[in-house]
Formats: C-alpha cells, structure tokens, sequence
C-alpha cells in the first residue's frame, strides 16, 4: 500500500509549518524549495488545505501559511480523508476495484486485519507526533 503523492506532500506540508510556524508564517516558495516538492504541485496542494480548513493563508509581503488549529489536534486520517485516502476502504490492495465480503479479491482476507491497523495508526497519530526532521529529505 501506498499514498498518493498529494497526500503525502499534503502530510510534509503540515508537518514542516507545524514544526516553524512559532518562527515565522511559510510561504509557498520557501515550502516547495525545503520540501523539494514543485511550486506548482504545492500551490494546489496548499489550496485543498485552505478549502479542507487545514491551514489558514494570510496574504501580503510578511503573509504565508500557518496551521487552522494545533497539530496536536490534526490527524493524519483526517489529511488523508481531504485527499481521498480511505474513504470507504473498499478498494481492492490488488487494484481490481470494488472489494467486500461478498466480492473479494484473492488477499481480501489476508488484508482485512492489516488495513484496519494502519487506518487506527492513522487515526492516532497527529502532526505532532510526528519527527520534524522526517519532513525534509
């Protein structure tokens, strides 16, 4: 299993204005350039966390990003819902399509008890939890 490069990205984005923003507001060009992730892929991104009420844009020369509310109170789950990871969980590990107990894939059961584990470490974890320095390559 993995996640999408938006969610992903969406997930560093935080974590890195989580970990700075007591410095000082981050800007678009200062995320993509610290992050390594393009300007215009962050630009999007960072309009899905306006819109998600995720982050809170503040504009003019001293503007930039800071976190809506305490990263304590971010889950992972709930940035991973915005960008469409886990939303019903019914898609196939295997890429087949629709999965459930009645139409099931070759791992379905196999992958039932490891799907439910990683949606709880989701669901628990926040951007504080995380390691700030797990943010920059």
């Amino acid at each position: 299993m993995q996640l999408l490069n938006s969610s992903k990205y969406a997930i560093r984005i935080l974590g890195y204005i989580a970990n700075h923003e007591s410095q000082h507001l981050c800007n678009a060009k200062e995320l993509s350039e610290a992050l390594t992730i393009p300007y215009k892929f962050l630009t999007k991104i960072m309009m899905r966390l306006v819109n998600a009420d995720l982050i809170i844009s503040i504009r003019g020369r001293e503007g930039g990003y800071k976190l809506s509310k305490p990263a304590s109170s971010i889950t992972i789950i709930e940035i991973l819902k915005h960008f469409n990871e886990f939303p019903e969980d019914k898609q196939c590990i295997l890429g087949i399509g629709a999965c459930n107990a009645k139409k099931k894939c070759a791992l379905h059961d196999q992958w039932v008890k490891p799907k439910e584990l990683i949606r709880k470490m989701f669901e628990k974890t926040t951007l504080e939890d995380i390691d700030s320095d797990s943010f920059k390559l």
